[in-house]
């Protein structure tokens, strides 16, 4: 499946909040399931979609850091899950 990831959406669904890491990694969150949890796409060596949580993403501190939301509109990627 193709994602397209530009003007702060994945494939037309708005990014509510997203983390970048020093590896290349994004996780892209596109909906909010409870506090500090989310579903969305996550950009790795695998892109897949899935559910996550800010825990898991913040294991990897002080190599990982959220997206300034002001930010998240010039994130461009396009990938295959």
């Amino acid at each position: 499946m193709r994602v397209c990831v530009r003007d702060g959406k994945v494939n037309g669904r708005p990014i509510v909040r997203a983390w970048e890491s020093l590896n290349g990694w994004l996780w892209l969150a596109v909906e909010r399931i409870s506090r500090g949890f989310y579903y969305g796409l996550v950009i790795s060596d695998t892109p897949e979609w899935g559910y996550f949580s800010e825990k898991d993403i913040f294991r990897f501190f002080p190599f990982v850091w959220e997206v300034e939301p002001h930010d998240i509109p010039f994130i461009h990627r396009e990938v295959r899950t």
